[in-house]
């Protein structure tokens, strides 16, 4: 067989395997080698022999560490080792010149190499689920990444130089010890995906997100959060924004200004009323403000008329605006756990309604027209 007809890729997938297939190391001509789901604890220093590899994918096995003759392999560009057993990274590293996806979530590793910072070509590298709790400087060196996770570490700060990584789309903090946030975070002007889940953050400031205008998803949901900053309305691109699980007493008034917003999740605060300028998130379809404080409602919630669920479960509502008999489009709307002694003859209009749950009110009667409703398909449960 002339050697442009040889095969250049091996699979064998969620196997049995517990060795490297001997048989490999005379493969040369191999650019892609997936091994993945197998039961490898350890891989042979004449892994080098693969000088075409370009891809190789080994998550789910056992393995503890890799050789340092994984170094020569200086044409690979994907590297896949997720969730292994593996500690630490060998120091040959920076041999991996072309590389450009690194995958080691759910590892066990707790500390990075210093070389790691050489790896210039790096675009992709995931390090979530891990034991880190430190980072070297050197990775703050990395200006080419466009998506680094940090995700279900044991960071409880984070370096300054954090700024240079100017080309971040997607940054993963979430699940960490994280009490503050770097000013530098702000210079990430091309992110569009900001996880910062699950830390122990008491505030954002307001410089943070005022430049961070590409966002299109922002996620800082079981932290200690009391206010939101005033700059979130610089996020015009946001399409979706996870709140829930803080301590927020109210939401800033420039929270109308994020008109392509498509979901809003903010249960599980201490909201007693909401910003009158929550009407003009004429985007909106889905609004969910359950377990807070609300007693009342604007009447420019009538205003999201492409609102398609509406989720207000034990709150203190005692009334509910009749405006809201004008989302025509809503499908879902959960009033349970209120105080809501009657309710406005407009839902009636609501006709795209498939699920009305008004149970554990303070109702007085139950209006005719929920029969109505009923007859035409909506599931109501009171």
């Amino acid at each position: 067989m002339k050697a442009e007809e040889k095969e250049t890729l091996y699979a064998a997938r969620y196997g049995s395997l517990t060795s490297f297939p001997a048989s490999l190391d005379q493969r040369t001509e191999l650019q892609c080698v997936d091994l993945s789901g197998n039961q490898l604890a350890s891989l042979p220093e004449s892994l080098e022999n693969l000088v075409h590899l370009r891809e190789l994918y080994l998550e789910e096995n056992q393995l503890t560490s890799l050789p340092e003759s994984l170094g020569n392999l200086g044409g690979l560009e994907r590297l896949y080792l997720d969730a292994n057993r593996l500690t630490m990274l060998p120091e040959s590293m920076p041999g991996l010149t072309r590389l450009a996806t690194l995958r080691l979530y759910g590892n066990q590793l707790r500390s990075l190499p210093a070389s790691i910072g050489q790896l210039t070509e790096l675009k992709d590298l995931s390090l979530g689920h891990n034991q880190l709790a430190s980072l070297p400087e050197s990775l703050w060196q990395l200006a080419g990444l466009q998506s680094l996770n940090l995700a279900e570490n044991q960071c409880s700060s984070l370096s300054e130089d954090i700024g240079n990584l100017k080309n971040l789309h997607m940054l993963d903090l979430g699940h960490n010890k994280l009490t503050s946030l770097p000013d530098a975070l702000s210079k990430l002007n091309r992110l569009t995906f900001l996880y910062l889940s699950n830390n122990r953050l008491t505030a954002l400031a307001e410089s943070l997100l005022a430049d961070l205008e590409n966002l299109v998803y922002l996620n800082v949901t079981d932290n200690q959060l009391t206010a939101l900053p005033e700059s979130l309305g610089r996020l015009t691109n946001l399409r979706e924004l996870r709140v829930y699980n803080n301590r927020l007493a109210s939401l800033p008034d420039s929270l109308g200004n994020l008109t392509n917003l498509r979901e809003l999740h903010a249960m599980n605060n201490q909201l007693a009323s909401l910003p009158a300028s929550i009407g003009r998130l004429t985007s909106l379809k889905e609004l969910r403000l359950s377990d807070n404080r609300l007693t009342a409602l604007p009447d420019s919630l009538g205003s999201l008329t492409q609102l398609v669920s509406l989720d207000l479960r034990n709150n203190q509502l005692r009334a509910l605006p009749a405006s809201l008999g004008n989302l025509t489009r809503l499908e879902h709307l959960d009033l349970r756990a209120n105080r809501l002694r009657s309710l406005p003859a407009s839902l009636e209009k609501l006709t795209n309604l498939e699920k009305l749950d008004v149970r554990w009110n303070e109702l007085y009667s139950v209006p005719t027209w929920l029969h109505r409703l009923e007859e035409r398909g909506c599931l109501v449960y009171l």
